[in-house]
């Protein structure tokens, strides 16, 4: 009777160390992602910051070009 609870504890230890490893190994996999996203993230901030500037810029060289006047609809 002995034997055969030590069998039954040892498989459901087996059972757990089993998920375990792959829980593991999932949580490694989503901080890889959130890793290249988090770069990801960064880069496109950075992007998006020099496309701002270029922007303003850009609209601070064609404000001397525009005339200030009504459009032609009115």
């Amino acid at each position: 009777m002995e034997n055969e609870t030590d069998s039954k504890f040892e498989e459901r230890f087996i059972n757990i160390e089993t998920k375990l490893a792959y829980m593991e190994d999932f949580v490694n996999q989503i901080q890889q992602v959130a890793v290249e996203q988090a770069k990801e993230i960064a880069l496109l901030r950075k992007e998006n910051k020099l496309m701002i500037e270029k922007i303003k810029e850009m609209a601070e060289n064609q404000e001397g070009d525009i005339p200030n006047r009504k459009p032609p609809h009115y």
